[in-house]
């Protein structure tokens, strides 16, 4: 195969926390060399680095796939294009496709490069029996999880208590559905807008659960799309305690909060819902010190029609895995907020981590999972440059600076 040579590129290895500008050799689907210069193979291809950046893949830890079920909105081969195209080289599926994924006949169309279907907890992801997960942790499974809150306790607790020998990642959203049914989170902003209010407790009183019943059992638990100012301080209490748990938030509730609201795009319909812009700051701070390991894209399509309705009637979700890295890297790296590395960890290197897999890393001699960005690249949101089959997301038709030029997946 033709060698491709990237010539004063900027590298960043978030494994060995360094930040260069370095030659990259690349043949056969592989790594072979970075160094401060390298000599041009013949025949090579030559890609100018400057200005670009070169790093490991991203990982997502939960995203939602179209197919099997309802393909207008996705199909595989469109998520993977997306995935692709924003960079990720590892995409955990949730299992709530039609058939949902609760057996291996169901899970095992989902195998394919770049995805890692999630087995659902219980059976139809319907919170009320549980799947056979001895049967399912066979499989190649990024774990288990039904996308939906589990408001039965006991059926909770006998979860991690059957599923701790297993060893699979468990992935849990704490929402207490009898508290739930507002379209924004309750506060200054959801009044003044007229919007009928979710209380953060929703949230947190199903926390509070989840976390009593991980000391219990001793099961590690990874908490999703956290959303309050009060779950961060909950989490923080749990691992200041020893408790095996890791939590992540969604790129949406770092970038909005409940004052967005204000133009009612239904592509700000999320659940949970936005936060206050407390919640909003305190999600952030959550991931500097640590608390929050993990940013998740939950990439949730929809057709336009479905999402072309009034706010309070549309479905809960948007699309992302193309538009998080630059709109995220604009907000947070430009801004001098955080470090390039800083947001790998986030995306990539820590999100492995709550999977239990080894990182996309750039070791020499290796299946390549690495991606080349130029984080000043302009595009525009489009129907023709979306790889997506759906465009409910609030950035379409606007310019984006910052795009992934090309994906290696291992």
């Amino acid at each position: 195969m033709t060698p491709t040579l990237i010539q004063q590129v900027r590298v960043l290895d978030p494994a060995n926390q360094t930040d260069q500008t370095a030659d990259v050799l690349i043949e056969a689907g592989k790594l072979w060399a970075i160094a401060p210069q390298l000599a041009v193979p013949a025949a090579a291809e030559i890609i100018d680095g400057q200005g670009k950046i070169f790093a490991p893949g991203l990982v997502d830890l939960y995203s939602h796939s179209g197919e099997p079920g309802f393909e207008s909105r996705e199909t595989l081969d469109s998520l993977q294009q997306a995935a692709s195209a924003g960079g990720f080289t590892r995409v955990g599926i949730l299992p709530t496709t039609d058939p949902v994924a609760d057996h291996l006949a169901a899970v095992t169309p989902l195998q394919l490069p770049g995805l890692l279907p999630w087995g659902a907890l219980t059976l139809g992801a319907k919170g009320q029996q549980m799947s056979d997960l001895a049967e399912l942790a066979t499989a190649e499974i990024a774990g288990f999880t039904d996308d939906f809150p589990i408001d039965h306790e006991l059926l909770l607790w006998r979860l991690l208590t059957y599923a701790q020998p297993l060893q699979k990642p468990i992935a849990l959203w704490p929402c207490r559905q009898t508290l739930a049914g507002g379209t924004a989170r309750e506060g200054e902003d959801a009044l003044r807008l007229g919007l009928p209010g979710l209380p953060a407790i929703a949230e947190t009183t199903a926390l509070a659960t989840l976390l009593e019943c991980v000391a219990a059992t001793g099961t590690a638990v990874h908490i999703m799309r956290v959303s309050t100012a009060r779950s961060v301080a909950l989490i923080a209490q749990a691992q200041a305690a020893g408790l095996p748990v890791t939590a992540s938030t969604t790129w949406m509730h770092l970038l909005f909060n409940t004052a967005d609201l204000e133009t009612y795009d239904p592509n700000l319909r999320l659940d949970p819902p936005l936060g206050t812009p407390t919640d909003q700051q305190a999600l952030i701070a959550g991931l500097e010190t640590g608390t929050l390991a993990a940013i998740a894209i939950d990439h949730t399509p929809y057709t336009y029609e479905e999402k072309t309705v009034p706010f309070g009637l549309a479905p809960a979700g948007v699309i992302g895995l193309e538009l998080a890295l630059p709109v995220l890297w604009q907000r947070f790296v430009a801004s001098k907020r955080w470090s390039a590395l800083q947001l790998w960890q986030y995306l990539s290197q820590q999100p492995a981590d709550c999977l239990k897999q080894a990182p996309p890393t750039l070791k020499l001699d290796q299946p390549l999972e690495a991606i080349l960005f130029d984080p000043q690249a302009s595009w525009q949101v489009t129907t023709n440059t979306l790889k997506s089959r759906s465009e409910n997301t609030p950035w379409l038709a606007q310019t984006l600076q910052g795009r992934v030029l090309q994906t290696w997946v291992a």
